[in-house]
């Protein structure tokens, strides 16, 4: 049995981490945690998310000594910002606790990229170099049982890459041409805390950091190839939709990319494909599946893809990884 931290248990990720944990049957204890001066310190949980309420009763303690709490824990989930799980992460090593980290923190080797996408210069390069990239339907099962330090992916790049990976590894994508991905999250991206940039009244559907979006170095790092990225806001709460347009080498039938994803995805729970008709961000919210569709013409292919940024983007890809890490049935705790 597990002895668990969530940091930043009162944010929406953090949210459904602690809902997900607490139907887990590994787990010994929960314990929630957020920063020092949170207003939301020595508060229950079910009193900030009323979801859940009658499910979870813990109360968030401010997190005053990270070695301390290290101490009496197995795992800790970051949900926290990048700048935080900088910070924290060796100090939970340190004490030989797993570390699922959901910030962007540990997702890239290239450390050049953290200060100029992340604004602060990484100090842990042998730390970046052990971890482990968490995208669950790609990760090295053997690998991560031996790594204590899981970078969690970001929910653009955990859409973008699920939908283009099979056919760039099956070499069906002419590289000459950059895949074009317009995608579009719903506010809950931009976190809990209220500002201009999370209001309903504000917010319509714009796109926002184009050519500087810091997803997009760690979507092409893990793909191997450039990307055109186009990230757009959307007047909704929650989930991700990418359109991603390539050209392919050769004319492909339908049954063919059909055999492709089938051959990556088959095996895989949490993805689900649409052989016949393209998938609606409706069916996925909520839900921990990542949705796959796509529409052939000549040379040229659009592929859909959908996906709860807080769960699959997020939070129920740290409980897959958990599980392949020790060992559970991957959807334990997510269906």
């Amino acid at each position: 049995m597990i002895n668990v931290l969530i940091v930043g248990a009162s944010g929406y990720v953090g949210a459904e981490l602690t809902l997900y944990l607490s139907k887990h049957f590994g787990i010994k204890t929960i314990n929630l945690a957020v920063s020092k001066n949170s207003k939301d310190a020595n508060i229950k949980i079910n009193k900030i998310h009323n979801k859940l309420k009658n499910i979870v009763d813990l109360t968030l303690t401010p997190l005053d000594d990270p070695s301390e709490i290290a101490k009496k824990i197995d795992v800790v989930f970051l949900a926290t910002d990048h700048k935080v799980s900088h910070e924290l992460v060796p100090v939970f090593l340190l004490h030989k606790c797993v570390v699922f980290d959901l910030s962007g923190s540990f997702r890239m080797k290239n450390i050049e990229v953290y200060h100029k996408y992340y604004t602060f210069s990484h100090k842990y390069p042998s730390l970046l170099n052990d971890a482990i990239y968490g995208l669950a339907e790609f990760i090295n099962f053997n690998e991560i049982k031996k790594k204590n330090l899981i970078a969690v992916p970001g929910c653009y790049p955990t859409a973008v890459q699920i939908g283009l990976k099979p056919l760039i590894l099956s070499n069906a994508i002419d590289l000459n041409y950059k895949p074009i991905v317009n995608a579009i999250s719903g506010i809950s991206g931009s976190g809990r805390v209220p500002s201009l940039n999370n209001s309903y009244c504000e917010v319509g559907l714009k796109p926002y950091k184009l050519f500087h979006h810091r997803h997009q170095p760690e979507i092409e790092e893990h793909l191997g190839i450039p990307i055109v990225f186009n990230p757009h806001i959307g007047n909704f709460s929650r989930g991700i939709i990418a359109t991603i347009t390539c050209r392919l080498k050769n004319f492909f039938k339908k049954e063919e990319i059909q055999a492709i994803y089938s051959k990556y995805y088959s095996k895989k729970p949490l993805v689900r494909l649409y052989n016949h008709d393209i998938p609606n961000l409706n069916a996925v919210i909520g839900f921990p599946f990542c949705d796959i569709g796509y529409a052939i013409q000549k040379e040229y292919i659009v592929i859909v893809v959908t996906e709860d940024n807080l769960l699959k983007g997020a939070a129920s890809q740290a409980i897959q990884c958990f599980n392949i890490k020790f060992r559970y049935p991957e959807c334990t705790s997510l269906l």
